[in-house]
């Protein structure tokens, strides 16, 4: 049975859809990513995942329960970090890992060894006795992290989980929920607009646009299946490099990699290329297409143009 089970699910406010008829299974240990513009609804399906906004139509179950009706339940089972980070700005970084551990009825020497380890795990060590009103934005959202991970919860729902962190930090988020998957068996379900972090963390990636669910599956059968090559690296002998680019019509764009390899690109076909290049002479010794990025999808759909 899925972790996270959403069959049709729709979220209106007013005369806005914000979530439109999305179906979407979650299993466990998978980190599933949800990428879309802002507005997408992105955040508000996290919401109705989480019981905090009640769908308007459509089933939504979460480790088999109705979090509408078993909220306080899903709430005790999930971590949560939002967009911004609502810390109490007049609390120390471990006082708000201390209430929240409170809340959620951790023992005091569970919660206390949690959050020493989190606070290290997090490079927050040091900030563990600073009012956090005191602190950069990309450390508030470090603590966010840690208190959504303090009681030790089933689920992840992340939203943009990195937002706001230096390279470093940011990498070191992504470390800490492979690591909570792989090693505690986490199910994680995050929001990103970035799609490089989506194409190293998920298992699987939802495309969102206007609170459709465009597509989704793992990147790389996202671009089997909706994309086509990009371009091509043509392998050839050194006398014959030069002649590559008189040989192909524009919009191609040649680009000499080394002495022997040419990236051609510009939208023209990888059979159209070779053809053209063996009928001009041009020796080949190796072809190799060059495979749509995550990003190529991603606008690709937001432009309503599924690459043939």
């Amino acid at each position: 049975m899925p972790v996270i089970e959403l069959e049709d699910v729709t979220r209106r406010f007013g005369t806005l859809t914000a979530v439109d008829q999305v179906s979407l299974e979650v299993h466990e240990g998978e980190i599933v990513g949800m990428l879309g513009h802002n507005g997408a609804g992105k955040t508000t399906l996290l919401r109705v995942i989480n019981g905090l906004l009640e769908p308007n139509a459509g089933q939504v179950r979460v480790t088999g329960l109705d979090p509408v009706r078993d909220g306080a339940t899903v709430r005790r089972r999930t971590g949560v970090l939002t967009e911004y980070p609502a810390l109490d700005e007049y609390l120390t970084t471990r006082e708000n890992l201390q209430v929240y551990a409170a809340i959620n009825g951790l023992d005091v020497e569970v919660a206390r060894q949690r959050i020493a380890l989190l606070l290290q795990r997090l490079g927050l060590w040091e900030k563990r006795d600073t009012v956090t009103r005191g602190l950069s934005a990309g450390l508030k959202q470090r603590v966010a992290l840690a208190r959504g991970l303090v009681h030790d919860p089933e689920i992840l729902l992340l939203d943009e989980p990195t937002t706001n962190m230096d390279p470093v930090a940011a990498r070191e988020v992504r470390t800490l929920i492979k690591e909570a998957v792989r090693e505690l068996g986490r199910t994680v379900l995050l929001s990103t607009h970035n799609l490089v972090e989506a194409e190293d963390l998920c298992d699987r990636v939802g495309i969102m646009r206007h609170g459709e669910l465009l597509a989704i599956g793992r990147p790389a059968e996202l671009r089997r299946e909706l994309g086509s090559a990009t371009g091509l690296r043509v392998t050839t002998s050194h006398d014959h490099l030069q002649r590559i680019a008189a040989l192909l019509p524009p919009p191609a764009r040649v680009r000499a990699l080394d002495q022997q390899t040419a990236e051609i690109t510009g939208g023209i076909a990888v059979p159209e290329a070779v053809a053209l290049l063996v009928r001009g002479g041009v020796e080949i010794h190796r072809v190799d297409p060059i495979e749509p990025t995550l990003e190529d999808l991603y606008v690709a759909l937001h432009h309503e143009e599924v690459m043939a």
